[in-house]
C-alpha cells in the first residue's frame, strides 16, 4: 500500500514512506544499501514508477497533435502534471511553467533568451561562491559573448553568504542576481528573500536555483517574489531529464523563442513564424511526456507525505548526523552554517574523499565524493574536494549511525 493512503496523521510515517521506495530494499556487496546521495538524484516512489508505467503501457502517444483517444489521454496527463507543478510552488498561473530538461536547462534559458538581449558590455551578473557550475558557466559564457562582468559574493567560514557584501555587490551596473536557494556542496539554505528584496530595490531582476531547495522545503514562489525560479524533477523524487522553469508571466512574454521546431508555433510560412502562446513558445519539439507525468506524480506524493513533516525529520537527522559525525576525531565538516539542509559534507585526515567513498560503498553507504560541480566553493575552503552524505526524508537515524561507523573503519584502514 502506497504512502498515498497510508501516511494520513500528522506525524511522519518513516516505516510506511520506506516501503514506498523499492529502491531502498536492495543489498550493495552482499550489504543492506544505505542510500546516501539524495543532492544527486533521489530514489522514485512506487506512485512514480506506477505513473510512468501506465503512460508507457495505456497513454503512450503524443500530446497536442492529435484528436484520438491515446493523445487526449497523454495530454490531458501531461498538462494536469503542469497544474501540479504550479500548485506545488503556488504560481499564479500555468503560462508560468515551463517543462525543460532540468534546473541546468532552464537557466540556460534565463541566459539565452532574456539576459542575452538584454545585457551589454560592461553590466554586472551578481552571483554567489557557492554556486553550483550550472550557474556559473552560462553567466560566463554571457559576459565572455556581451563584455558584461562576472561578480562574485563571498562566503565566510561556516559556508553561509555575506549579505553585507553582497548588498555592497549590487549596484547600477548589475544586470541579473543569479543564487542558488540551497548550496548541493554545503547544504547552505540562501537568505533568498533578503536577496530578492535588496535586487528588486534597485530594479534588479532574480533568478533563483532551487535544485536543492524544493526537495527539502516548502517553496512559494508568489511569496518569494523572484522573477525565475529553476529545478529538476530527479532531484524530488521524479525522473531524470524533466525540470521546471517557473518565470514571471510578464517576462515570458518578451522574450523570444530559446528553440525552434515544432509545438512552440502558432503557424509557419517560410517568410514569418507566429510563435505559440505560453508556455509553449519555450517547449519546442515532442516534451519529455512521460517525464512531465512522472514529475507531476512525485510533487503530489510529497504533498500528501507533507513537506514541512518531512523537513521537520530531515532537520532532526541532520542534527543527529552531525553530532555524530563531530565526535569522530580527525573529521572537518566543510559547511556549519545555522540554515542548511541535509548535507554533511566533510574531509577526512589522511584519506581522499574517493577512498572514503570507495571504503563506504562496500559496507553499502552510497555517498558522493568529488567537488560536487561547485570547484569554486571548494576552493574557499582549501579542499580539492569532500565526501558528502545527503540526506532524503527517507533516511534513518540507523543510517547515520552506520555512517558513523563506515568512517571509523575507514580510519583503521588507512592507519595500518
Amino acid at each position: 500500500m502506497s504512502a498515498l493512503r497510508t501516511v494520513k496523521s500528522t506525524e511522519f510515517d518513516l516505516l510506511a514512506v520506506r516501503k514506498d521506495f523499492p529502491g531502498l530494499h536492495q543489498k550493495v556487496h552482499g550489504k543492506p544499501l544505505i542510500y546516501l546521495d539524495n543532492a544527486a538524484t533521489t530514489q522514485k516512489p512506487k506512485a512514480v514508477i506506477e505513473a510512468l508505467n501506465r503512460f508507457y503501457t495505456a497513454d503512450c502517444s503524443n500530446v497536442h497533435r492529435a484528436v484520438h483517444a491515446l493523445s487526449d489521454r497523454a495530454t490531458k496527463s501531461y498538462e494536469d502534471a503542469r497544474t501540479i507543478v504550479k500548485q506545488f510552488i503556488n504560481a499564479r498561473s500555468e503560462r508560468e511553467i515551463v517543462f525543460v530538461r532540468g534546473a541546468t536547462e532552464a537557466i540556460n534559458l534565463v541566459m539565452n533568451s532574456y539576459a542575452r538581449p538584454r545585457v551589454k558590455a560592461g553590466d554586472e551578473i551578481l552571483i554567489s561562491a557557492l554556486e553550483h557550475h550550472s550557474n556559473i558557466v552560462p553567466w560566463q559564457l554571457l559576459s565572455e559573448q556581451t563584455g558584461a562582468r562576472l561578480v562574485i559574493a563571498p562566503i565566510n567560514e561556516a559556508g553561509e553568504l555575506i549579505l553585507e557584501d553582497f548588498e555592497r555587490r549590487l549596484g547600477p551596473k548589475t544586470a541579473l542576481v543569479a543564487v542558488a536557494h540551497v548550496s548541493n556542496a554545503l547544504g547552505t539554505v540562501m537568505p533568498v528573500h533578503e536577496i530578492v528584496r535588496m535586487a528588486h530595490a534597485r530594479g534588479v531582476p532574480v533568478l533563483v536555483d532551487g535544485a536543492q531547495a524544493v526537495p527539502h522545503e516548502h517553496v512559494d514562489v508568489g511569496a518569494l517574489d523572484c522573477d525565475f525560479y529553476a529545478f529538476s524533477g530527479h532531484k524530488v523524487f521524479g525522473p531524470t531529464g524533466i525540470g521546471v522553469l517557473y518565470g514571471r508571466e510578464d517576462l515570458l512574454e518578451g522574450m523570444p523563442p530559446y528553440q525552434g521546431g515544432g509545438d512552440m508555433i502558432r503557424s509557419v510560412t517560410f517568410e514569418k513564424t507566429i510563435y505559440n502562446e505560453l508556455p509553449y513558445k519555450f517547449e519546442a519539439g515532442t516534451p519529455h511526456i512521460a517525464g512531465a507525468i512522472g514529475l507531476g506524480a512525485a510533487l503530489d506524493y510529497v504533498s500528501q507525505i507533507g513537506i514541512d513533516r518531512a523537513a521537520a525529520h530531515e532537520r532532526d537527522l541532520l542534527n543527529y548526523g552531525t553530532e555524530l559525525l563531530s565526535a569522530i576525531h580527525g573529521l572537518r565538516l566543510i559547511g556549519t552554517a545555522p540554515e542548511k539542509v541535509g548535507v554533511l559534507s566533510f574531509v577526512l585526515d589522511g584519506v581522499h574523499p574517493h577512498d572514503v567513498g570507495t571504503v563506504l560503498d562496500r559496507d553499502g553507504s552510497a555517498v558522493r565524493a568529488g567537488h560536487h560541480c561547485a570547484q569554486p566553493g571548494m576552493q574557499r575552503f582549501g579542499v580539492p574536494a569532500t565526501t558528502r552524505a545527503s540526506l532524503a526524508f527517507y533516511n534513518t537515524k540507523a543510517e547515520m549511525h552506520a555512517l558513523a561507523n563506515g568512517i571509523r573503519r575507514v580510519q583503521k584502514l588507512f592507519a595500518a
